[in-house]
């Protein structure tokens, strides 16, 4: 864990020197950084939910909803529809909160300019770093694809321009965690057996608060 934790601080460093490193309107590939915080709800097995055999009985499960704060670095590149985001993620109040770590490529096919600054999206293909849910995992974290889609309500654009609160929002996102999950048939130690593939539907919401710069 703590590799990782050095992995991903090593990370934002590298990323951040192009753009501190070059004058203004001369980037070549990131050209803004920005530190966030975002609070989130999350409700698990928001759809298809599986059914796991446990002492013989048969039950589907229910949804689960879990707290997490996610800390984000979002890059802005010179093209516009095209963004990168790291976040790290810990869900504070559960007993299995180890940290997990995101790398999103993100693109922007809905920006806030067509909607007169009040509504943006952006559909985004996540690399995920977290515990391993397979039964026969030999490592620790295990890497999963996750396609996420991410609309924002600016609940302030009314405000004027640089005013700190302008840059909050309000956002949604629907996951589909397409790899990592457990199968049908995976057995766990504790005698449970998936009786159908584990769901993979997921739904956010999320309130994002600008750190720096803004």
């Amino acid at each position: 864990m703590n590799r990782l934790r050095v992995l991903f601080a090593s990370s934002l460093t590298l990323l951040a020197l192009p753009a501190a490193a070059q004058p203004a309107n001369t980037c070549r590939l990131i050209c803004e950084l920005e530190w966030k915080i975002e609070p989130t709800f999350t409700i698990d097995n928001l759809a298809e939910r599986h059914r796991v055999e446990t002492n013989g009985t048969a039950e589907r499960v229910s949804g689960e909803r879990v707290f997490e704060t996610v800390f984000a670095l979002d890059m802005a590149t010179r093209v516009s529809w095209l963004g990168f985001t790291a976040e790290a993620i810990t869900a504070p109040f559960a007993d299995d909160n180890d940290v997990e770590l995101e790398f999103e490529t993100n693109f922007h096919w809905l920006p806030d300019s067509k909607t007169r600054g009040w509504v943006s999206s952006h559909f985004d293909v996540v690399d995920k770093f977290s515990p391993a849910e397979r039964p026969l995992a030999t490592k620790a974290y295990t890497h999963k694809l996750d396609l996420e889609l991410d609309t924002a309500l600016h609940l302030f654009n009314w405000l004027p321009e640089g005013r700190w609160l302008r840059g909050v929002e309000l956002e949604t996102s629907l996951d589909y965690l397409a790899t990592g999950l457990p199968r049908k048939g995976d057995v766990f130690a504790d005698g449970s057996r998936y009786l159908d593939d584990a769901s993979r539907w997921s739904l956010s919401f999320v309130i994002v608060i600008p750190v720096a710069p803004f």
